[in-house]
């Protein structure tokens, strides 16, 4: 077992500005996609050159912040919202949505393909492998905020936090949403895949991985159970991923197999 080591979610402030773990885990995660953006960008098939990663990550980000703020608002914060509108700016009040986030980047990364002339599944299947370390970075960062936690256990690996034994759920979901998604999609888009099947493997992955997790999660206490005294919201939102996912992969390899027949 190991007890939670309550550590302060600000690293240092200066008059009113403060400067969050939180916040640095965003930071990691851009920095990290711009550097394997970089790296993949030098491959043949490369729907973006080098001069045009910096313009992706810059639209990509605004995708992820507005996109996840909204959504949080919109699914979990839809009460706050409604009460007091610039609720939306007070980040620091709630927190971020990573299906809003999702939503956020599609849009972004459809009008950025449109300038360079290129479909949404393009780019979104050279962005998909540069997304997973950003998550497990944000999963650090709610572990250090002391926040999300899991149902109580009697694993040995639970932490200890506010005298319960909690499952970690904050970590399970950095590792298999961060790490050991990074680590497959890095390897399958490695080499040249059908148009498509990267963006589809990262949504039924993520869908999975998610769904899965949240059977050790506690729900947000204002929304709890939707169903069954276990279905949730985060399962929710991931059930759709997960069945497009493998839509969209099976479609794939259908249209590739039609081109190579056709060949």
């Amino acid at each position: 077992m190991f007890v939670y080591p309550e550590i302060d979610p600000i690293i240092f402030s200066i008059g009113p500005i403060a400067i969050r773990w939180y916040g640095l885990m965003y930071v990691v995660g851009f920095l990290a996609a711009w550097w394997l953006a970089r790296r993949r960008c030098q491959r043949a098939d490369s729907p973006v050159t080098p001069e045009q990663v910096d313009d992706l990550i810059f639209y990509a980000m605004l995708g992820v912040i507005i996109g996840g703020r909204v959504g949080y608002c919109l699914v979990y914060g839809w009460s706050d919202f409604i009460r007091d509108p610039l609720y939306l700016f007070k980040i620091t009040e709630g927190g971020m949505s990573f299906h809003g986030g999702l939503a956020g980047v599609m849009l972004a990364m459809w009008w950025y393909g449109r300038k360079l002339g290129k479909t949404i599944w393009h780019i979104l299947d050279f962005v998909a492998p540069l997304v997973p370390i950003g998550l497990g970075a944000g999963r650090i960062g709610n572990f250090i905020n002391g926040e999300l936690w899991g149902h109580e256990t009697t694993v040995p690996w639970g932490v200890e936090f506010q005298g319960k034994v909690l499952h970690p759920s904050q970590l399970y979901e950095a590792l298999l949403e961060g790490l050991v998604l990074f680590m497959i999609l890095w390897w399958y888009s490695s080499k040249p895949r059908p148009y498509m099947a990267v963006s589809a493997l990262f949504l039924l992955l993520y869908g999975s991985f998610r769904f899965f997790v949240e059977f050790y999660r506690v729900p947000d206490a204002h929304l709890e159970y939707l169903a069954f005294d276990w279905l949730t919201m985060g399962q929710v939102l991931s059930a759709p991923m997960i069945v497009a996912g493998a839509v969209m992969l099976v479609m794939a390899y259908s249209a590739d197999r039609k081109k190579e027949a056709a060949a």
